[in-house]
């Protein structure tokens, strides 16, 4: 029973890791939604350089996100220094960076899931609301937005589990702060390096493991769930 039980500093890495994945697909959901869109059903120069952009944090190294972040928002970074003097706000080595750095990693697999729904609508419905005198925001929101609701769901999970296992650019940009900044991915590398951190560290890995296969079956149900309402 020795191995279940979870120390302080355990319940604490769980509880902020929850709060940094939920606050970083919660704070980049409105986004996902428009920056998919945009680029599902728009063409416009550049286009293929903000595909770009918004698709790096898959194909840089974490770490790289997380020292921009730095640069940009860090107490004496571009955006930082300015939010730290005339609003008093840090952002940088805070459980809220640490949401900032876990959204933006995760950013393109809500993007791509959402992207891929809205292509699959059928135009010729938002065409018929059109024509019967809806205007385009309510042809979005009654027409197209239930139709991808399964897509936002597999966007939200894919999103969270990513979160959740951020490691890289959180470290850079948060550091590894007990009890602000250290999340389950972090706790777990401070266990191996520490002399009789195994059982710990098995114990957060199993955990983690745990949570994403929660995550990843509840996307599953629900995205089953409204398929079917969707269908019928």
């Amino acid at each position: 029973m020795a191995f279940l039980s979870l120390t302080p500093l355990e319940l604490e890495a769980i509880r902020l890791s929850l709060l940094v994945s939920l606050w970083a697909v919660a704070g980049g959901l409105p986004f996902g939604i428009a920056v998919a869109w945009l680029l599902s059903r728009h063409n416009f120069p550049g286009k293929p350089i903000v595909d770009g952009i918004i698709h790096l944090p898959l194909v840089l190294p974490p770490v790289v996100i997380g020292y921009l972040l730095l640069i940009l928002l860090g107490r004496r970074g571009v955006i930082g220094a300015w939010l730290y003097e005339y609003l008093g706000i840090t952002i940088a080595f805070t459980w809220k960076g640490a949401a900032i750095a876990a959204s933006l990693m995760a950013f393109p697999l809500m993007v791509r899931a959402i992207r891929i729904s809205i292509e699959n609508v059928d135009r010729g419905l938002e065409q018929a609301a059109h024509t019967l005198g809806a205007g385009p925001i309510r042809v979005f929101f009654t027409i197209t937005l239930p139709l991808i609701i399964p897509g936002i769901i597999t966007g939200l999970i894919l999103s969270f589990a990513r979160s959740l296992g951020e490691f890289g650019a959180t470290i850079t940009f948060v550091s590894n702060i007990k009890g602000e900044t250290q999340t389950l991915p972090l706790a777990l590398y401070t266990m191996t390096q520490v002399p009789g951190g195994e059982i710990p560290a098995l114990r957060l890995c199993i955990i983690s493991v745990i949570i994403a296969m929660a995550a990843l079956m509840v996307s599953e149900f629900l995205t089953r769930h409204f398929s079917g309402r969707i269908r019928g």
